[in-house]
């Protein structure tokens, strides 16, 4: 397993000084998000910025883990859905676009359902996601659902369930296993059953359960990560770990990204060390 940061932490850093810190620090790969908001933003990147940006990539020494470009499935508003449409095979085809020597990156994104809508609508939230995963074989790019707290999709039966109705190598899951501890469900249990349809994953910190909860930035709560990491050793998962400081941390007056992504690195290094396992 190795290391990576998700810019979603830094909405508002230059690129140019995210990836810096980023490979300065330690990490071994960077998630970069495109969504509003956010320096990158999906409709800022024209040709010469995305190839200026994975030149960037390059040259600081990481690997490019995933490309998070979340957007609803399921709005049954039509200019709604289609500018979510255009958002997330706009976010595939960047994906393409920043491909490196195996292949384009996974595009991290959810279904976008909330509480009941599993049994509510689960024949219109497959032929919503078949579409778009149709549109990502037809690019070669692996969409990573993320299962997300409210959604209705932290059941680990219904993402099971999922997974298989979706049944393609295109369709896989990003595994933030922050959403399953919010909502009380033990850290092997999890890692057990998602493990194997996991092409990417999410680590935070958070305290208490649903509804009352925070997420925090690694380091901060008492979340045992040399567990989870030979937990995810166990289970087979050789990829990245890859950090993610939650929207509810942004809004603190006194946030502070570049170290925020330090003390993220600090602590998942030490787990590394004392999980006595290699990041390789």
């Amino acid at each position: 397993m190795k290391l990576a940061y998700c810019t979603w932490g830094m909405p508002q850093v230059p690129i140019d000084t995210a990836l810096e810190h980023i490979a300065h620090v330690g990490f071994d790969g960077v998630e970069i998000a495109v969504i509003h908001g956010f320096t990158t933003e999906l409709d800022t990147l024209d040709a010469a910025e995305r190839v200026r940006i994975r030149d960037l990539v390059d040259q600081h020494g990481l690997e490019l883990t995933a490309v998070a470009g979340h957007q609803s499935l399921l709005s049954r508003d039509e200019e709604a859905h289609a500018e979510a449409w255009r958002r997330l095979t706009g976010s595939v085809d960047l994906c393409v676009d920043w491909a490196g020597p195996d292949g384009p990156p996974p595009l991290v994104s959810v279904v976008g359902s909330g509480p009941g809508d599993w049994e509510n609508h689960r024949d219109f939230m497959l032929e919503r996601l078949g579409t778009l995963v149709e549109y990502c074989e037809a690019h070669q790019v692996v969409l990573a659902l993320e299962p997300h707290v409210g959604d209705g999709m932290t059941e680990l039966p219904k993402v099971v369930e999922l997974m298989k109705l979706v049944d393609s190598p295109w369709c896989r899951l990003n595994f933030d296993i922050s959403h399953f501890e919010v909502v009380g469900i033990p850290t092997e249990e999890t890692v057990k059953a998602l493990t194997p349809y996991a092409v990417h994953t999410h680590v935070k910190d958070q305290r208490g359960l649903e509804p009352d909860f925070d997420f925090l930035i690694p380091g901060e709560g008492d979340f045992d990560y040399v567990a989870y990491l030979k937990a995810m050793d166990r289970a087979g998962y050789s990829g990245y770990i890859s950090a993610e400081v939650s929207m509810q941390v942004h809004r603190r007056p006194d946030y502070d990204p570049l170290a925020a992504a330090t003390l993220t690195y600090e602590t998942l290094d030490s787990a590394f060390r004392t999980a006595g396992l290699p990041r390789e």
